[in-house]
């Protein structure tokens, strides 16, 4: 089962591995039944594909909230890199996941408004920069009104 999870992620259709994560997001908002793939999730965040990665990130910012083992422990370093990933759209998918994170991991909070307030963005066009940096300043706005 795992195999075909991972599988139906990075699968070369596009459109039905983004229905089936926006399934996974939507199910996991609800319930902790996708928790026990956490770490096949986790491990997509180093996908050559930056789809792949998008899907990675909003997957496990959904099931952030059922991780009493703090197994989030040992991903945020590489969740954070996102922040300011190759892609700009994976950077800003990134950036508005770690809202739902630090909402539903509080303690995560420090850590994430330090990355968020050092990011250099300066590798991004002209025309990319101004929408992370727009997010960047929407996440903190959520981060700390709930801190």
């Amino acid at each position: 089962m795992r195999e075909t999870i991972v599988a139906r992620l990075t699968g070369k259709d596009d459109k039905l591995a983004y229905a089936f994560a926006q399934k996974i997001i939507s199910e996991s908002r609800e319930t902790d039944e996708w928790y026990e793939f956490f770490d096949d999730f986790a491990a997509l965040l180093a996908h050559p594909k930056s789809l792949v990665r998008n899907r990675a990130l909003c997957i496990l910012a959904a099931n952030a909230q059922w991780d009493e083992a703090n197994r989030f422990d040992a991903v945020l370093p590489a969740f954070l890199a996102h922040v300011t990933d190759e892609k700009p759209i994976t950077a800003r998918q990134c950036v508005k996941a770690l809202a739902e994170v630090g909402t539903a991991k509080p303690q995560y909070i420090p850590a994430i408004l330090s990355r968020l307030r050092s990011a250099d963005l300066s590798k991004y066009k002209d025309s990319m920069r101004p929408l992370v940096e727009r997010d960047i300043a929407e996440t903190e706005r959520i981060l700390t009104a709930s801190n």
